[in-house]
């Protein structure tokens, strides 16, 4: 399979929100805007290409029984590391984004594809699977943060939208929003999904 496969896989076909519905606590948390969502989703993303690339450099010293363990220590050095950069540079986004920086360790998509991937193929073809996921995360989360902010606050990125005679629905940046919009985008990308296939058939 081609390294531009690895990467289209993690955009579309096995995207980990869409499709593989992982990642679900950041997804939810943390996407009331589309700044919040990318931010996050390309947090994730750092941290996905850097622990990937470690994992497969390593793969071969590390014990089969300590294995998952030791992609953890992997996984939180390049969280420390992001969170420090984040802390230091941009201190506004990490307050909103708050203890979810932290909290990419045990997100489910790095560890799943340190396992699933990193720990069996080359460093190169690891880089592509985590450019792959991590930007198709990214992507899902900046529409559903898109989504929840338009119809919830009558802006994206900030940019208002719509003029003062728009009525916000505020339940769409609150919890019970977050599903809403979530369901809808998913149910969305199956039924894009079919009539590809039905088309192709």
């Amino acid at each position: 399979m081609s390294r531009l496969k690895y990467m289209m896989n993690g955009l579309i076909t096995e995207n980990p929100t869409f499709v593989q519905l992982l990642g679900m606590c950041p997804t939810l948390a943390t996407t009331t805007s589309a700044l919040n969502g990318m931010s996050m989703g390309l947090a994730t993303t750092a941290v996905l290409i850097g622990s990937n690339a470690a994992i497969s450099l390593l793969r071969k010293f590390i014990p089969d029984k300590i294995r998952i363990p030791a992609f953890v220590v992997v996984i939180a050095t390049f969280v420390t590391v992001i969170d420090m950069l984040m802390h230091a540079y941009i201190p506004a986004l990490y307050k909103q984004l708050g203890l979810f920086i932290p909290l990419i360790v045990v997100n489910c998509i790095i560890l799943g594809r340190a396992e699933a991937f990193a720990s069996k193929n080359g460093v190169l073809d690891s880089v592509f699977d985590g450019l792959g996921m991590g930007l198709g995360f990214s992507i899902a989360l900046t529409i559903l943060g898109g989504v929840r902010e338009i119809l919830g606050a009558g802006s994206i990125f900030g940019i208002t939208l719509f003029g003062e005679a728009f009525k916000p629905a505020l339940i769409m940046i609150m919890p019970p929003g977050a599903f809403i919009a979530l369901g809808l985008l998913i149910a969305s990308v199956n039924i894009i999904t079919k009539k590809i296939k039905a088309k192709k058939a």
